[in-house]
């Protein structure tokens, strides 16, 4: 039994305020789960604690602003967290008992403050009784009470004021976000991205195919106590809700390793082969060169550049684990081509440094990102698809991607460079889809973006081009 100090509760609520002085929460959270003794249990517990809270910031905040009788700019900041971190297991978490909820968040914070704290949150249970019930009079789960804007106007008609300020409370995005996703997919669609933007995404997983098979991986997974299910597109993927998938000895063997599937499928659209001599131009941490290196079944070269020389230890160990030889890794701008492979290459792949909005599911402090930084993005973006077309064969493959949904960095960047170099072409692929559950995928003009509601993947935009 854990230490107070030593509580799931207690470590997130530090995280959270680590986090809120400028700390990435992914560090965060790997260095506590490193360096602390805690049981799977609690593991989960704190995780979901961590990244529920910043994901629901916005979401947990306006409710606090209606049911404290303080202003919530003047809460401490303990306390302020303290509290959202009690709400979040009263909304978020059926599989905590309130009373365990209360108790705990008010062990938390300052003998002088427990009463408020406990008030607020008992003032929240209250107004949960006056949530919509389901028609045959059963309560709804209590994060299906409110999961549309509409639903949270119906309660707090003041949320109307702001044509976003509801898809804004609703999806815990902040206002501006919301108008960005509005810009770049329209109202009805940017609405339902968030949506999907707000589910528990699955781990995808890349069967290592030159060591084992899919259907191999998944008996042995299965047989370790792990639910597993086809992936949506790629026969290479296996879908793994949940389970401490990296301790299992079929990890350690390099049986697999961690992939969303819009990342396996951006390999895929590569269609690289057997002895093909491919660039991978902004490598780390190295997955879609694994990807590369497996289709060809380790034979041929890859070469896995990058900016950061401190990051390649990641495509060398993890090359390593996998059986991959074929891998080469090295320190390299990729707005300056290596000289050497000009000309000589068969397929190149440019996943460029981009904003990221595609993978707030899984990074959620994204959403409060500034992003005003991003303005400058387009124009590296552009140098690196540029400085890269360099490498290829007449008749070469180059795929360009990134994992965000805005236009400025994933078609209007595309369609400058083809406009600019006719010896290229729009390159067009499908997907078929292997369930009822998503549509198929298929690109226009070369280029795709693939979303979590309509595809159950990252927000990901892929183009394919040929050079004549």
């Amino acid at each position: 039994m854990p230490t107070p100090l030593q509580s799931p509760r207690a470590l997130a609520l530090s995280t959270l305020l680590a986090v809120e002085k400028g700390k990435y929460g992914n560090i965060a959270v790997d260095t506590v789960l490193k360096r602390t003794d805690m049981s799977e249990a609690d593991r989960h517990l704190y995780t979901a604690l961590v990244y529920g809270v910043i994901e629901r910031r916005i979401t947990l905040e306006f409710l606090l602003s209606k049911l404290s009788s303080r202003p919530i700019a003047e809460l401490d900041g303990t306390v302020r967290t303290a509290l959202c971190m009690g709400l979040y297991q009263l909304i978020y978490l059926d599989r905590v008992p309130d009373h365990a909820a209360l108790d705990e968040t008010v062990s938390l914070v300052p003998r002088k403050v427990s009463g408020f704290v406990n008030a607020v949150l008992r003032s929240y249970l209250r107004l949960e009784a006056s949530l919509p019930h389901l028609p045959d009079g059963g309560k709804a789960p209590r994060e299906k009470a409110l999961t549309t804007p509409e639903a949270w106007i119906s309660r707090f008609p003041e949320l109307a004021e702001g044509a976003y300020t509801a898809v804004s409370v609703c999806y815990g995005v902040p206002v501006s976000l919301c108008e960005i996703f509005a810009e770049a997919l329209g109202y009805d669609r940017a609405v339902s991205a968030l949506a999907g933007f707000c589910e528990k995404p699955p781990m995808t997983v890349r069967v290592n195919t030159v060591k084992t098979s899919p259907e191999a991986l998944a008996a042995e997974l299965t047989a370790a106590g792990m639910t597993v299910h086809p992936a949506h597109y790629a026969s290479t993927a296996l879908r793994v809700p949940e389970g401490a998938i990296t301790a299992t000895e079929t990890f350690q063997r390099g049986d697999f390793f961690i992939q969303d599937e819009a990342s396996q499928l951006c390999v895929a659209a590569l269609d690289a082969h057997p002895h093909h001599v491919v660039v991978d131009t902004c490598a780390c941490p190295g997955s879609k060169s694994f990807g590369i290196a497996l289709t060809m079944e380790n034979k041929g070269k890859v070469y896995a550049f990058d900016l950061h020389k401190s990051k390649l230890s990641l495509i060398e160990s993890g090359a390593q684990r996998l059986g991959l030889s074929m891998v080469a890794a090295s320190e390299r701008d990729a707005r300056k081509p290596d000289p050497d492979l000009l000309g000589k290459c068969d397929r190149v792949l440019c996943d460029v440094p981009c904003s990221g909005l595609g993978v707030i599911a899984k990074k959620p402090e994204i959403r409060h990102k500034d992003l005003t930084e991003s303005t400058r993005l387009p124009t590296i973006q552009a140098a690196i698809l540029e400085a890269s077309a360099g490498y290829l064969k007449s008749g070469g493959v180059l795929v360009y991607s990134t994992c965000t949904i805005l236009p400025a960095e994933n078609g209007d960047v595309v369609a400058a460079f083809l406009a600019a170099h006719p010896d290229f072409e729009p390159y067009d692929f499908t997907f078929p889809a292997k369930d009822g559950s998503v549509r198929d995928i298929v690109s226009e003009g070369g280029m795709v973006t693939l979303l979590p509601d309509r595809n159950r993947t990252d927000g990901f935009f892929i183009a394919r081009m040929r050079k004549k």
